[in-house]
C-alpha cells in the first residue's frame, strides 16, 4: 500500500530529514584515518537523541545500531564496530532517524584519506546516478522511470546496480510501498503521485552486481570482493518536482 502524506507529515520528515544531514555534515569533518565506525555510530546516535529525534534502526527485526557502516566491499547493513578505518577505504554510513512519528532515511558514502582512482570514479558515478534518480521522479512519471535512468547511466559508465536490495516508501513506517529498484524497463511500476514520499538509494559495484550475505544475517557483500558505494535521498512529490528531505 502507498500512503498519500499530508504537507504536515511531509513538514515533520523534512525535520527529521534536516537532522540526518546534520549528523552527514559533520560526519564529513570526523571520517579519517584512525577513527573506528563504533565511534561514527556513537556520535549519530548521541546526535539524534539530542535533537529530540530516535535512531529507528536500533531494534528494527533485531538491529542493534543506530547506523549502518558499510567499508569497501560490503554493500549495505555493515555492522558499527572496532574497524579502525584506514587510508584509502570508503564507507557508507546510512541512518533513518524518527521524529514525532514520522521517519526520514538517508546513507552517505565518505573517502578514508586519499582513495585509488577507481574508488573515487565509482563514487562519483553513484553519486550522480542518485540524482538521475531523482530527476525522474515527478509526478505522472512511474517508479521504472527512475529505475532505468539509474541503470542506464551506470552500466554506461562501466559499474554494475545491486539487485536484492532497493529503496521504498517511508513515512510512519520506516518501509512502506513502493518499492523502488534501481533497474529495470521504464514505463514500468506504480505511478507517482504528488504526496508520495520515498527513498532512492542506488547501491552501486565496482565489479559484478552479486551480492551475499554474512553469518550475522545483516551485512551484504559483492560476491567478487570489489567496491561498493551507496547514496540516499529521501524525496517527496510535490506539484512543483521532487523535494529532497534530507537536506541542511
Amino acid at each position: 500500500m502507498i500512503e498519500i502524506k499530508t504537507a504536515a507529515e511531509i513538514a515533520v520528515m523534512r525535520e527529521a530529514g534536516r537532522i540526518i544531514a546534520e549528523i552527514h555534515a559533520q560526519l564529513a569533518t570526523m571520517i579519517r584515518p584512525g577513527i573506528t565506525t563504533m565511534e561514527i555510530n556513537e556520535f549519530a546516535d548521541s546526535y539524534m537523541r539530542s535533537k529530540n529525534a530516535i535512531p529507528a534502526q536500533i531494534g528494527y527485526h533485531g538491529y542493534p545500531f543506530a547506523t549502518c557502516a558499510s567499508v569497501n566491499d560490503v554493500i549495505c547493513h555493515g555492522f558499527p564496530s572496532k574497524y579502525v578505518l584506514k587510508e584509502g577505504d570508503i564507507v557508507t554510513i546510512d541512518m533513518v532517524a524518527t521524529l514525532d512519528g514520522m521517519n526520514a532515511d538517508s546513507a552517505w558514502s565518505y573517502a578514508v584519506g586519499e582513495i585509488s582512482p577507481e574508488a573515487k570514479r565509482l563514487m562519483e558515478v553513484t553519486h550522480e546516478s542518485l540524482f538521475k534518480g531523482i530527476e525522474k521522479a515527478v509526478s505522472g512519471n512511474r517508479i521504472g522511470d527512475c529505475s532505468n535512468a539509474i541503470q542506464v547511466y551506470v552500466e554506461q559508465e562501466g559499474f554494475s546496480v545491486v539487485r536484492d536490495f532497493i529503496g521504498h516508501g517511508i513515512g510512519r513506517a520506516m518501509h512502506e510501498g513502493p518499492e523502488v529498484p534501481h533497474f529495470g524497463p521504464a514505463g514500468r511500476g506504480p505511478r507517482i503521485r504528488e504526496g508520495m514520499v520515498f527513498t532512492i538509494e542506488p547501491m552501486i559495484n565496482s565489479g559484478k552486481y552479486h551480492s551475499k550475505v554474512d553469518q550475522d544475517g545483516w551485512t551484504a557483500r559483492t560476491v567478487d570482493g570489489s567496491l561498493s558505494c551507496q547514496y540516499e535521498h529521501t524525496i517527496a512529490i510535490t506539484a512543483d518536482g521532487p523535494q529532497i528531505l534530507t537536506v541542511l
